[in-house]
């Protein structure tokens, strides 16, 4: 038998962080930064938070329920029952559009009769939510919402030395220059880049060059004239 043992590359993948320090403030949020600061002055005690995956909903609602003190809910997890229990503090509910029509119109009647601020999150402007009830769209279309604009170019940068220091990758400037030229240009296709190369690295049992992320990203890279990037995959023949 050979002594040289290869290196399983597992599936796994760091829990995500949404520490207010580790918050990028760039020119696509500040809208939203600006809201969450004044909560007092939401019409009608709401707001929502809306934008593409990845942008920073679910960071900023964290933060705005860490300094208020906020329950933080998931829309697809809002079950009727817990709603007479809540404790009497504003409500941060995530990927709001989710939410059970029903259980989310008690939520909203049950938070305005109490005072009680909510700050939703979702991909869409709650206008936009399909809904059944009209109740519910009406007080949904009444609700102010905040959007979070595509991603600028300091953002990405430091977007992406945060996910790669997050998985511990030592990968030079120059490369993450060649990424950053090359990737489509979202924060949700720098994250998959920083996990597939995670994984890439550890099977290869070597640092990530130019060339181990041509290889992995294959799939993803485009240029940056190109407006048309390849279809995603999700899966690489080289990733395990």
């Amino acid at each position: 038998m050979s002594g040289v043992a290869l290196q399983l590359a597992l599936p796994f993948d760091p829990p995500p962080r949404f520490e207010p320090a580790d918050l990028i403030e760039a020119r696509s949020n500040v809208e939203a930064r600006l809201w969450l600061d004044r909560t007092a002055q939401w019409p009608l005690r709401r707001l929502a938070l809306w934008g593409p995956p990845g942008c920073g909903k679910t960071h900023l609602l964290h933060a705005w329920a860490q300094r208020e003190g906020a329950d933080i809910l998931r829309g697809p997890d809002l079950d009727p029952d817990l709603i007479p229990g809540l404790p009497d503090a504003p409500l941060a509910i995530d990927d709001a559009a989710a939410a059970p029509e029903h259980t989310l119109l008690h939520l909203l009647n049950t938070a305005a009769e109490a005072g009680r601020p909510v700050l939703l999150a979702a991909r869409l402007p709650p206008a936009r939510w399909p809904t059944a009830l009209p109740d519910l769209a009406s007080r949904l279309r009444a609700i102010t919402a905040a959007g979070i604009g595509p991603a600028e170019d300091d953002l990405l940068r430091v977007l992406l030395r945060h996910l790669l220091l997050e998985r511990q990758l030592a990968v030079t400037e120059p490369v993450q220059a060649y990424l950053l030229l090359h990737l489509p240009r979202t924060p949700a296709m720098l994250r998959l880049a920083a996990a597939r190369l995670d994984r890439a690295a550890l099977a290869a049992g070597r640092a990530i060059t130019r060339g181990l992320a041509e290889t992995v990203l294959a799939d993803l890279m485009t240029n940056e004239t190109d407006d048309n990037p390849a279809p995603l995959s999700p899966h690489h023949p080289l990733i395990v």
